[in-house]
């Protein structure tokens, strides 16, 4: 089938309501560390935002409710060695929170010659979280203030919008296959790009763990994508705290077999934890239930 075809098909097919959504996320402090500075959100998408879940207070989220439209996923990964990297994710989370509930475009469904000027409005909401954290380490901590990782999902069906900045990752399992959609960044990364050093000596680098960029940080590089949805699609949102301690063969292992949300992300995490739990563990799951046959 052509693109163009394949775009129709799916244009055409019938849209999820909210009864189709199966979505859970999950925070742990981790075996290792006193706090957690890892913060998530699983929002619908309405005129304005509904939260369903998060690892933060939902008193300074807006909550208004009209027909959903979308959902929003967002990981945030406090950034280790600065000061408080949970005030710092949660500030990010926030910021994006409060700016999505602005986008006016984002509440109707997105024309593909539209569809560059849409990403890039949310690709402007990590810029003012980055804006915000600047202006507080200035004030606070003589210019070196919080800093998180930010890996946001806005799937409008059936387009999905990614927006990521450090090294949470975001996966898609398709056709029973496994792809990491976001790209680490890290020096390490950067180091294989420039050939200077291999996968596998990525892997034992010391600089596996030292991000090129983060909300907060020196530099915020966001990088972003867009791409189709498909119904049987299985979205994993996760912080480096899983990926530690759980292969990407595990995963796709576990999403393979999924049955529900929630199963597979509490059984993630509590493997990420039998192996030593090193660091904060997130993951966030979304799928769409299996249709119904007999549903047109």
């Amino acid at each position: 089938m052509s693109e163009q075809r394949a775009d129709t098909a799916m244009a055409t097919e019938r849209r999820p309501q909210a009864g189709d959504i199966d979505a859970f996320g999950l925070t742990d402090r981790g075996k290792r560390r006193k706090e957690n500075q890892d913060q998530f959100l699983i929002a619908s998408l309405h005129k304005m935002l509904k939260v369903h879940q998060s690892s933060l207070p939902v008193d300074g989220i807006t909550q208004l409710v009209t027909e959903s439209r979308g959902y929003l996923f967002v990981v945030a990964d406090g950034v280790a060695g600065r000061p408080d990297g949970a005030a710092a994710s949660g500030t990010a989370v926030r910021t994006v929170a409060h700016y999505v509930t602005h986008l006016t475009d984002l509440y109707r469904r997105v024309d593909s010659d539209k569809e560059a000027v849409f990403l890039t409005e949310l690709e402007a909401s990590a810029w003012k979280s980055h804006e915000v954290l600047r202006a507080q380490g200035d004030r606070e901590h003589e210019g070196r203030g919080g800093a998180t990782t930010l890996t946001m999902v806005a799937v409008l069906w059936p387009r999905a919008y990614l927006v990521q900045v450090g090294d949470s990752r975001c996966y898609r399992l398709r056709d029973r296959k496994l792809e990491r959609i976001s790209k680490d960044q890290t020096v390490a990364q950067e180091l294989i790009e420039a050939g200077a050093l291999t996968q596998t000596e990525a892997h034992r680098s010391p600089f596996k763990s030292v991000l090129a960029s983060a909300l907060g940080g020196r530099d915020a590089v966001p990088q972003t994508m867009a791409s189709d949805c498909r119904w049987d699609d299985v979205m994993l949102l996760c912080s480096d705290g899983l990926t530690r301690h759980v292969s990407d063969e595990e995963i796709e292992t576990e999403l393979k077999g999924i049955k529900s949300s929630e199963a597979s992300c509490r059984r993630l995490v509590a493997l990420a934890l039998e192996r030593g739990g090193e660091d904060n563990v997130t993951v966030i799951i979304s799928r769409l239930k299996p249709r119904d046959p007999s549903t047109p």
